[in-house]
């Protein structure tokens, strides 16, 4: 009876072992038969603004029904194309993350279309204890004198000028994967033409403060300022200007000249019918 049970057991973990291999032969055979492609990818890690050459290169298989869109299948498409991103090793190079055909290495690869790079001076509390590195946004506030209005001095005042200003380089250096605070003297930001006028002005007439923004924050907030008084609480009084017109002096009136000769005697003069006369005696 025991030899029936062995036996019994010996033959179930047989057809046991055997079905496993039957399964693990076909997954093989499939995995073989998929179809793969060619597809360039990054040999090493790619700065932006760097200009490929093939030693930055490889070749490896990938399935045909993933390739990613704008993938490139022979290295040489890709030769002193510029990456305007930065691509990690054994990432897929895409037609997306290059500049455009004919463009030159360096930070201007990796301005937006439309955008200019601007650099201002920075030190450790306008730069934000240099925590505003590459790829961070920030929004620009000056500090300054307001002109002088009738009457009454210029009065200071703070007022955020820019907002959400993408940071692209730090000194001389664009690369976005470094977390580590810098402090450096320049902060190179992209803007419109429109904000680089705007910047330019406010650097000239006051102090520049950068304050660090959330990446994810899109929200646009209008602000007055804030004055010296109001920041203290101090009631602001506005004089009004005096639109009174100054009435005319009235003309002295001059006594009209009497001939001498008539100053000696007394003279009546007669008024009748709107004829004039004169009488002395």
């Amino acid at each position: 009876m025991k030899n029936i049970k062995a036996i019994g057991l010996l033959l179930l973990a047989l057809l046991t072992g055997l079905a496993a291999a039957v399964y693990a032969a076909g997954w093989v055979s499939r995995q073989g038969g998929i179809a793969s492609n060619k597809v360039v990818v990054a040999a090493v890690d790619i700065e932006l603004g760097s200009r490929v050459n093939p030693q930055m290169l490889s070749l490896v298989d990938w399935p045909s029904g993933s390739l990613p869109a704008g993938s490139f299948k022979d290295a040489k498409a890709l030769e002193d194309r510029v990456v305007k991103v930065g691509v990690l090793r054994g990432e897929a190079l895409l037609e997306g993350k290059l500049a455009p055909v004919g463009t030159q290495g360096g930070l201007s690869a990796v301005i937006a279309t439309g955008k200019r790079a601007m650099t201002v001076r920075v030190n450790d509390v306008v730069g934000v204890a240099g925590f505003a590195l590459p790829g961070n946004y920030v929004d620009v506030m000056v500090n300054a004198q307001q002109d002088k209005n009738r009457g009454e001095e210029g009065r200071q005042i703070s007022k955020t000028v820019l907002e959400k200003v993408l940071v692209l380089a730090v000194a001389q250096e664009a690369g976005r994967d470094d977390t580590k605070p810098k402090v450096v003297s320049a902060v190179t930001l992209e803007l419109s033409l429109e904000d680089s006028e705007k910047l330019d002005l406010a650097r000239s007439v006051g102090t520049l403060s950068l304050v660090l923004r959330n990446q994810m924050d899109k929200t646009t907030v209008a602000t007055a300022g804030i004055t010296k008084g109001q920041l203290f609480g101090e009631k602001e009084v506005i004089l009004p200007i005096s639109t009174t017109v100054a009435a005319r002096p009235t003309p002295a009136r001059v006594p009209r000249a009497v001939p001498m000769a008539l100053r000696q005697s007394e003279c009546v003069e007669v008024i009748q019918h709107a004829a004039r006369s004169l009488t002395c005696f």
